[in-house]
């Protein structure tokens, strides 16, 4: 079953609909291989196999039998010195399997069997080149680069997010084809080539170039100045920084929610769109992420994206929302276990703390050590935000996982104000103090029921306000914080709208699939952080239920009691002696709980967790999960600028305008090239106003100027004719 529905239903013994199921979960997506083959007890070449035979001979191919198939022929001993041969003078294994008439892959494992290696590779010369472009003394980085031309004084002011005035180091390019980079290709193997130059050809109907939308958007974002700033470069490639970051985000953009997602895209597709003869391969995308993961710079870059978010919209940054988010882990490494509000269970998780602005995107992330609570990670966020934002006072919202009025007191002393709700009993406040308050806040009109109060906590140290919420049910809802200059309606709307941190949660767990490990690889972790001790945990869990034990021996002696007939047993002495061996059971369960209790005064309640743990103390890899996470939120930080961009020219933008922007995102495209632009004709949607809100935000991004990262073609956009 899949989220509730039946996916799949078989008997026991019928292997062809059991291996139908597997590839289906696989080719659906809904899982992976490496789980798919342990879930369902079996390796997963075996699944690979069930794969290949679904393909090539559809659900009858699945029904054969195990072993050697019939009829295929085998691999004589008299060709093992005929493909040993061959192999060393250099023809492929397919053509190998060809000329002896057999299957690839009985090469492969011939080949393996007998221990055959690749003879070392003699260098290639290189191709007649100028001198002047290949200095040894110039690394390409300086010598083979140029500044982009400065976008025109006639650019929209109001579009100045969306322009980038760093220049952006432009890659030489030896190839004259877009659709054949082999000399690009050789110079990045040989060393002169750190990043392939964008190549653009003419082409219509190109599948997901609509998502070439989001460049001007991401451009000022300024993720490839400050990836460009902080790990400076990858080394020789062709698939250089600026490549593999814009190959994320644009993946995330069109929904590939993870580097295996590639293997369902013809990479010559996307190859257009990022100006290449083809796009990097799972593998290679995967190779890039270790190398940057290596360089342990992933923090260093989501304080670079924050501070540039906050010099562009420094006003948004009035409310700040932050709240934990849970990754639950379904691997067999024993890592810390986070308790997951969705599930209403304590699982092996990883937590992360988003900090949100008022509109509900995202600023940074923080992953946490061990899972620690909100109260514990609070100080550490808001020191990151003091860094950003200045000595500016700012309204922290947070729920109740964050409350401590100890923690509050502190907050107010660094100059920060709370506004989070109110944890635990409370006075409910009288009826007649309440009244309604109404308001248009962001262009909402909103009605609350609300009583506005002074309480003090802490012994009366601290001094905070309380508004509370009567609904109509009764509930009443109070909230605290330490601004006194809103009004109580003000108050409420802030507050209820930490719902759009949730509502962000959910968008990038479905649309971005924001909980999915980039990889399994643990590192050591702190072996004496402490945990909670389980031996402890064991004797609370036994006094639990000694005590219930004993409420109920002791129920049932007062029920013996109060039925008692006096005309039977009109003396005490009597009613012990007849209930003697209840009473017994009761002194015995009080002995019991005397017991645990001296037990449990012996055993501390934490202990280090490399007491715990048999074996290394490990936890998940941090930094290429941060960082996919951090390309993961720059792209819906584009999205959001789009919506915002095409708001003033479509009605619905609140219910409909995320679904908007990703249609014509994923939608294809029209490329045109010329010596100075790029034009690209977006495909029209599907209803006339749909298509009429994008042409006005084709014309709003055409103010912008914005050129393609890594080249001289400023990009105009337009809507292709019906």
């Amino acid at each position: 079953m899949v989220s509730g529905i039946v996916l799949a239903q078989y008997a026991v013994d019928d292997h062809t609909a059991e291996a139908y199921a597997m590839v289906s979960l696989v080719e659906q997506g809904w899982a992976d291989q490496n789980d798919v083959a342990r879930a369902f007890g079996c390796s997963s070449r075996t699944l690979r196999r069930h794969q290949r035979r679904f393909e090539d001979g559809g659900l009858q191919a699945l029904g054969i039998d195990k072993g050697y198939p019939k009829g295929r022929r085998r691999l004589p001993q008299s060709c093992l010195h005929t493909v040993h041969s061959l192999k060393y003078a250099g023809h492929s294994n397919r053509e190998i399997a060809r000329r002896v008439g057999v299957d690839e892959k009985a090469v492969r494992k011939l080949l393996r069997r007998l221990g055959w290696k690749q003879p070392p590779a003699v260098q290639p010369p290189l191709p007649f080149v100028d001198s002047a472009d290949l200095k040894p003394s110039a690394s390409p980085s300086k010598a083979s680069t140029q500044p982009l031309s400065q976008p025109s004084n006639d650019a929209d002011p109001k579009l100045s997010a969306f322009s980038s005035s760093l220049e952006e180091p432009i890659p030489f390019t030896m190839d004259t084809d877009p659709a054949d980079r082999r000399v690009d290709r050789f110079m990045a193997y040989m060393g002169f080539l750190d990043d392939a130059a964008p190549l653009f050809r003419c082409a219509t109907h190109v599948p997901g170039a609509g998502v070439l939308l989001a460049l001007p958007a991401l451009v000022a974002s300024g993720v490839f100045r400050c990836a460009r700033e902080v790990y400076g470069s990858i080394g020789p490639a062709f698939y250089g920084l600026r490549t593999s970051v814009l190959a994320l985000l644009l993946m995330a953009l069109l929904r590939i929610k993870r580097p295996e997602g590639l293997k369902e895209h013809p990479p010559e597709n996307l190859g257009r769109v990022l100006g290449l003869d083809r796009a990097p391969e799972v593998k290679t995308l995967r190779r890039k992420l270790t190398r940057l993961a290596a360089f342990g710079r992933a923090a260093q870059f989501s304080r670079a994206l924050a501070q540039h978010r906050v010099a562009q919209r420094g006003a948004a940054m009035g409310f700040l929302y932050v709240d934990g988010h849970v990754r639950v882990y379904h691997g067999h490494r024993r890592v810390p276990k986070a308790h997951v509000a969705r599930m209403r269970l304590s699982v092996p998780a990883t937590s992360d703390y988003w900090v949100n602005d008022i509109a509900g995107d995202p600023l940074f992330v923080v992953t946490a050590e061990a899972n620690a609570g909100l109260v514990k990670m609070l100080p550490v966020i808001l020191e990151e935000v003091r860094a950003l934002v200045g000595e500016r006072r700012l309204t922290v919202v947070f729920d109740r996982g964050g409350y401590s009025p100890a923690l509050f007191q502190k907050l107010v002393t660094d100059g920060f104000d709370i506004l989070t709700y109110r944890k635990g009993r409370f006075p409910r406040v009288s009826k007649n103090r309440f009244s309604v308050h109404r308001a248009t806040l962001d262009g909402r009109r909103v009605a609350y029921t609300l009583a506005d109060q002074g309480v003090r906590l802490l012994g009366g140290k601290l001094r905070l306000r309380q508004v509370t919420r009567l609904s109509e049910s009764g509930h009443q809802t109070p909230i605290l914080t330490s601004r006194r200059d809103l009004p109580a309606v003000q108050v409420a709307f802030r507050m209820f709208e930490r719902w759009r941190q949730e509502n962000f949660f959910k968008y990038l767990r479905e649309e971005y699939l924001i909980d999915a490990l980039v990889d399994y690889t643990v590192v050591p972790d702190d072996p004496s952080r402490e945990v909670p001790n389980p031996k402890r945990a064991a004797l609370d869990r036994k006094l639990k239920e000694a005590r219930a034990e004993l409420a109920r021996l002791q129920a049932d002696y007062g029920t013996e009691a109060l039925s008692n007939l006096e005309s039977s047993r009109p003396t005490m002495r009597g009613f012990k002696i007849a209930k003697g061996k209840l009473a017994h059971a009761i002194r015995a369960a009080m002995k019991r709980i005397a017991t645990l209790e001296t037990n449990r005064a012996t055993v501390p309640s934490r202990v280090p967790v490399k007491d715990v743990v048999e074996g290394q103390v490990v936890k998940l890899a941090p930094e290429r999960k941060l960082l996919t996470s951090l390309l993961k939120m720059v792209a819906y930080q584009s999205e959001s600028d789009l919506v915002q961009q095409v708001a003033p020219y479509y009605r619905r933008v609140e219910q409909e305008g995320r679904t908007l922007i990703q249609s014509a995102l994923c939608g294809d495209a029209d490329i045109k090239v010329t010596d100075r632009e790029l034009q690209v004709a977006i495909a029209p949607l599907s209803s006339a106003h749909r298509t009429r809100a994008l042409a006005a935000l084709c014309d709003q991004l055409n103010r912008s100027r914005t050129v393609f990262p890594g080249s001289r073609l400023r990009l105009l956009y337009r809507m292709r004719p019906a």
